[in-house]
Formats: structure tokens, C-alpha cells, sequence
């Protein structure tokens, strides 16, 4: 490690320094993790964890960090790190530019629409139906966590907002979302989707490889399925799915999630193609990191070999509301010439 560590010394950094390192690997083992949760973001200034952790880890709690650490030296009877040059966690670092960008609303642009959005209790997925009830739109909420949609409905009070409690793959629980509706869908966002272990083929189990092809592909089929007739009756509707960087490449995931969304991406462009005539347009984003509450774990040696090394070199990883800009654009008329699309929404991922 090059220099004392600061707010603004990398995780990598962090890890490596014989006092810092076991005092973050304190840390995270106190909230039931290990350091393997930091593969993704190895990269990036420890102070940058108080933006991603979306407040699980606060400001105070890094300068904190930070001060054990020159404690902890001041014991064994080194040097105090500390310069006039060390600055608090929650400021000066030179933000990404998906760091600075602002959501702006845009007044009625779902206006008089009804649209379905899966995944809605949390990260994407809840960005994303907090931005289109907000652009006027009705939204169909649905989710597998009553206690989310709960927290949802709470925080759009005042807006069009219908929650529904259910599993995507479950046929009870894709008619009560489409009943919601009150038959009229004119969008429909596929977001509901879980992560894999990052095994390789021969490591995959069928209790990983069946939940994964359920939520990500069965449940984005299903649904899709059971809206596309009440599109076909309107002559009209948008759907967009949620692809990933590892429908994009193979190096991003395991082998389970790099294959259903290589389906999905397949759902996409077959339907494009089929109801594009009748008026439905079908595109995709492939999200890249995403500060969400969907948790990979490195099950493998060989995974977390191949995969875990490259996963430091990807871009910022953004927040949630920057990935419902992209899904909210797909969704509305201003896509209007855009079908069978993949869009990229991340970073520049996709072009390293």
C-alpha cells in the first residue's frame, strides 16, 4: 500500500494493510459476511461505501474506521497517519458521472398508462414504480415481500399505486397481478429476478439452477404470456425486460444466471419480432453493477477464480434510480422507434 490510509484509500488498500485490514474484516463480519462481499468494489474509495451501502454504512462509521486505525498505531507505538490533507468520508472524492446526474421528472409522461412492475419492494424495480407514479402513471406493484410493498405504498402515498403480494411463477399470483390491472396493461416492467453462486456448469445443483430459470426466465415468461393478449386487444403496450451484463457476455456471472438471461434476451427480440406488427414493442436492459438488495455469493473456487478477479475492474456501480431512467425511457412513448432492443446501462461495461 502506497501512503497512509484515509476515507479515501481503496478497499484493496484497506485489506492489505496489516492494522486497517483486520479492523474492516471486523466490521463486515459483525453484519454475518466476509470480505468476499467487497470482490465487485475492490477498487473503489472506502468513503464511496457510504453512497452504495444506500446508508447501511454511514459517514461517521468510516471516519470512524479511520480513527481506529490511527489509534491503533499510536498503541503499538508508530505514527499517527493523520495529515491536514485527510478529508471526512462524505466529501471530497470526484464523482462518476452517473454519481452526479439528478433524476428529473418528466410531468405526465405516464400519464392515463397502467403499468405492471415486477420486483417493485426493492432496488430497480421500486425505482422504477416510484418514477412512473410519479410521471402520472397508474402502477401495478408486485412483489414477493408484503413488508416492502408496504414500505412502497407508504412512500407514494398521494399516487396511483396498487400493491400485489405474489410470486411471478406462481399462476395464482400472475392472475392477481394482471386482475390489478383492471384490464387495461399498457406497460409491463419485468424486473423480478435473483442472482446465482457463481458456479461453474458441473458445480451448478438443480436447487440453484431451478430457482434461477424460475424467477429470471419462468417468471418472466409467464407473465409476459398472460399481458401480451389484453396488448394485441389495445393495439398497443411496451414491455421491458431485465437482460444483464451477463446476458452480454460470460464472464459477469454463473453459469444459472449468465444462461437466463441469455434466455431473456432471447424472449425479447423473438417477441420484437412477433408483435412489433401489432403494435408491442419488447426491449431489454442489461444492467451492470446496481446497488440492489440481490446478493451473489462466490460458491466455487473455480467461480470466484475466473469471475471474482474481473468483477474489480467494472464500472461504478450506480444506484437504482439511474437503471429505472433507462427502463422508465424504454417504457415510454419517447422509445417509439426502438424494438427488439438490448440496451446497455452500465457504465461501459459492455465495451472493456
Amino acid at each position: 500500500m502506497a501512503g497512509p490510509l484515509t476515507a479515501k484509500s481503496s478497499i484493496a488498500d484497506w485489506l492489505a494493510d496489516p492494522i486497517g485490514g483486520p479492523i474492516l474484516t471486523d466490521l463486515v463480519a459483525a453484519g454475518g459476511m466476509d470480505v468476499s462481499v467487497f470482490k465487485p468494489v475492490r477498487r473503489f474509495a472506502l468513503a464511496r461505501l457510504v453512497t452504495l451501502s444506500r446508508g447501511a454504512l454511514t459517514a461517521d462509521a468510516v471516519n470512524e474506521l479511520v480513527a481506529k486505525v490511527r489509534a491503533a498505531e499510536a498503541a503499538a507505538g508508530g505514527a499517527s497517519y493523520h495529515t491536514p490533507d485527510d478529508e471526512p468520508a462524505a466529501s471530497g472524492l470526484r464523482e462518476s458521472a452517473a454519481e452526479q446526474w439528478v433524476e428529473r421528472i418528466t410531468p405526465g409522461r405516464f400519464a392515463r398508462k397502467t403499468v405492471i412492475v415486477t420486483g417493485a419492494g426493492s432496488g430497480i424495480g421500486r425505482a422504477t414504480a416510484s418514477r412512473i407514479a410519479r410521471e402520472g402513471g397508474r402502477v401495478v406493484a408486485a412483489d414477493v415481500s408484503k413488508d416492502r410493498l408496504a414500505d412502497l405504498a407508504k412512500e407514494l402515498m398521494g399516487f396511483d399505486v396498487v400493491t400485489v403480494v405474489g410470486d411471478i411463477s406462481v399462476e395464482k399470483d400472475i392472475v392477481a397481478v394482471v386482475k390489478a390491472a383492471n384490464g387495461t396493461v399498457d406497460g409491463l416492467a419485468n424486473i423480478a429476478g435473483v442472482a446465482d453462486n457463481m458456479t461453474p456448469l458441473h458445480e451448478v445443483t438443480d436447487q440453484v439452477w431451478e430457482r434461477v430459470m424460475r424467477i429470471n426466465v419462468d417468471g418472466t415468461f409467464k407473465l409476459s404470456r398472460a399481458v401480451i393478449p389484453l396488448m394485441l386487444a389495445a393495439g398497443s403496450g411496451t414491455i421491458v425486460n431485465t437482460a444483464s451484463e451477463a446476458s452480454l457476455r460470460g464472464s459477469a456471472a454463473g453459469f444459472a444466471y449468465t444462461t437466463s438471461k441469455h434466455a431473456v434476451v432471447g424472449m425479447t427480440k423473438s417477441s420484437a419480432f412477433m408483435y412489433g406488427p401489432s403494435g408491442i414493442r419488447v426491449n431489454a436492459v442489461a444492467p451492470g453493477g446496481v446497488a440492489t438488495n440481490i446478493e451473489a455469493s462466490f460458491d466455487s473456487e473455480l467461480g470466484s477464480d475466473r469471475v471474482g478477479g474481473l468483477l474489480e475492474t467494472i464500472p461504478t456501480i450506480v444506484d437504482p434510480n439511474a437503471l429505472a431512467a433507462s427502463i422508465t425511457f424504454l417504457l415510454s412513448d419517447d422509445s417509439v422507434n426502438i424494438n427488439g432492443a438490448i440496451l446497455p446501462s452500465d457504465g461501459g461495461w459492455s465495451v472493456q
